[in-house]
């Protein structure tokens, strides 16, 4: 039932979104979302479905603490 409520979502977004970045030309701007949307989608289906996705805070803790040197404690 969720993965239903999902995808309507998401193909409205779609469906309000596009026509408009088509009919104003905006190729890049549609290339960039629809990777995005894509993302999120997959991103949001894997979390409906229960797999167990690893938490962004700690890819950016490494970032910050062991890459660019940087304590913010």
């Amino acid at each position: 039932m969720m993965i239903f409520l999902l995808i309507g979502v998401f193909i409205g977004v779609i469906l309000f979104e596009v026509p408009t970045l088509i009919r104003q030309k905006h190729w890049r701007e549609l290339t960039v979302f629809s990777v995005l949307l894509s993302m999120a989608f997959l991103i949001a289906l894997l979390e409906i479905i229960g797999v167990n996705l690893p938490s962004p805070a700690k890819g950016v803790d490494y970032i910050i603490r062991d890459i660019l040197q940087l304590n913010y404690e």
